[in-house]
């Protein structure tokens, strides 16, 4: 049987480790914004690399759907560039780019393809299948973006992240379904 002192004692940690559980409301708050501003910054230089990288992969391919789908992501990404701008000014943020290891490596792999194969329909898989990777990472990207600006209750944040989340979305699956038209036309 526990005494009586020994139960108080419980009571008294409980308390305490609520109490710091509560003291760092504040701190888990303003490190999930450093979080969300810190990788603001990292997928801004993504996409303003993409910029750069996307007219290399429209010059490298050849079907013309595909070279249609590159251009007009092309025409989004320089959208998203500013979009971010948008987010870091409504977060009183500078727009800041600090370099992304996952990107450079993603549009590096894109380089290595176009580099390594020949001009055609295997070129153009090795182009779709780069471009879904960059894609893959975005939206995994701006999803985690958009919870951080909703826990933050940063609502004009969240709908702005949200707006080019369905559009790298939209990128995916049309080059999803350039894929498999393309692999109908192999199988002819």
């Amino acid at each position: 049987m526990e005494s009586t002192g020994s139960k108080s004692a419980q009571k008294s940690n409980q308390k305490q480790s609520n109490g710091n559980r509560e003291k760092s409301k504040p701190n888990e708050k303003q490190g999930l914004r450093d979080l969300l501003v810190d990788e603001l910054k990292h997928i801004y230089w993504g996409e303003k690399e993409l910029t750069k990288a996307l007219p290399k992969m429209i010059e490298n391919a050849t079907a013309e759907e595909l070279i249609d789908a590159l251009t007009g992501h092309m025409e989004a990404t320089k959208e998203h560039v500013t979009r971010l701008e948008k987010v870091f000014s409504s977060i009183n943020e500078k727009a800041e780019a600090i370099k992304c290891a996952a990107m450079e490596g993603l549009i590096k792999e894109a380089e290595g393809i176009m580099e390594e194969t020949e001009e055609g329909m295997v070129r153009d898989a090795g182009i779709i299948s780069a471009g879904q990777k960059v894609e893959h990472y975005e939206i995994a990207t701006y999803s985690s973006l958009c919870s951080f600006a909703k826990t933050l209750e940063e609502d004009t944040v969240a709908s702005l992240l949200q707006e080019t989340l369905n559009e790298e979305k939209e990128a995916d699956e049309k080059l999803s379904e350039i894929a498999e038209s393309m692999q109908l036309e192999m199988a002819v």
